[in-house]
């Protein structure tokens, strides 16, 4: 059985059954002494089967780097073909907050709906391990289609919810008091023409009385340089402070993508940026060959001509072998407001106070 002393950023991730660990586009909680780590299941991820999930599946841990399968907390529903989780929807991004008035888990779902529109699935559960119960499908938050997103509750009890508005811009959004649903208050950020400019998987975390946001370009599973911005407040105005990872020539985020930004509990300074490396088999694609195809592809101003052209360079690219993807996680560095993630082998907790 493999055991694990250390963290070892773009290595194959094993599970204390010697499994690779599928928690894909994922979030980390700290509840009662135990570390859970949760994310997309993409073991049976194949599109000859049409198969782009196979739920949400949560591990356990003490040490942060040794995780126990817990098994499927929302498993698909491969019975119900018009479900948001049936195994062909193309659901993205799970992420769970606890509502200490309801005493519900609430969990939102990002759903790429089949006329090309995003929407969300949100379920509740009186345990972070299910069941859950959906309560509400197909939600487009203030009218608009919802990309990448995530979810955080302030000191008060406060929920907000930043996301996504597909190929447009960031939307920071205040959520209802039951968190299942948005208030209709919300401010913007980040307004971009098209992809790869736009930016999606935002992460937000709080330092300092800082809040930050860590957002990535869009370039579907082929990865991008990530960006850092910095607000006195929830709702911002945020300043982009820049590409977090100085040490990068590719331009890729150390080829992954970064989910969630994760503050361990009793480390006085250790922020841990949770990344995926999607498409490990695809390294070597040169990241200003693909972000232009994105923007000929996207672009309003492009001919049709450049518009085919760019597809055809899109749609020669390696496929992603997601059931294959690692995890790149490294600890923040910080120099005055702004975080760096320097590249390392291997690391571990005891190197942080």
């Amino acid at each position: 059985m493999q055991r694990y002393n250390s963290i070892r950023p773009g290595q194959v991730w094993l599970d204390t059954e010697g499994k690779r660990i599928q928690a894909h586009g994922g979030s980390l909680m700290f509840l009662d002494g135990t570390y859970y780590w949760y994310g997309e299941n993409k073991e049976r991820t194949d599109p000859a089967d049409n198969i782009w999930h196979w739920g949400v599946r949560c591990y356990r841990s003490q040490d942060l780097y040794n995780w126990e399968d817990l098994g499927l907390i929302i498993p698909p529903r491969p019975e119900d073909p018009s479900s948001s989780i049936h195994p062909s929807s193309m659901m993205d991004r799970p992420h769970i907050i606890y509502n200490r008035r309801t005493r519900k888990f609430v969990c939102w779902l990002k759903i790429m709906e089949k006329d090309g529109s995003q929407s969300e699935t949100v379920l509740t559960a009186d345990a972070l391990t299910g069941p859950y119960e959906i309560v509400r499908e197909h939600l487009y938050p203030l009218n608009m289609s919802a990309g990448d997103f995530d979810l955080v509750v302030a000191p008060d009890g406060k929920a907000y919810y930043y996301f996504e508005r597909v190929h447009s811009e960031t939307i920071c959004a205040d959520l209802t008091a039951d968190y299942t649903d948005v208030t209709g208050y919300y401010s913007t950020h980040f307004p971009h023409k098209c992809p790869p400019f736009v930016r999606e998987a935002t992460a937000h975390f709080l330092r300092k009385s800082k809040h930050y946001l860590v957002t990535s370009g869009t370039t579907g599973y082929l990865p991008n340089p990530s960006e850092l911005a910095v607000a006195d407040t929830w709702h911002g105005p945020y300043r982009v402070l820049g590409d977090p990872h100085p040490g990068d020539p590719s331009r890729t985020s150390y080829h992954s993508q970064i989910s969630s930004v994760f503050k361990v509990p009793g480390k006085k300074d250790l922020y841990i940026a949770c990344a995926d490396r999607w498409m490990p088999g695809a390294m070597d694609v040169p990241y200003e060959y693909y972000a232009r195809a994105f923007e000929g592809a996207f672009s309003e101003d492009a001919t049709a001509e450049e518009r085919a052209a760019a597809i055809e360079i899109l749609n020669s690219t390696p496929p992603a072998r997601t059931r294959e993807a690692d995890y790149v996680w490294l600890p923040f560095r910080f120099d005055g407001e702004m975080g760096y993630l320097d590249w390392r082998d291997e690391w571990t907790l005891d190197e942080f106070e």
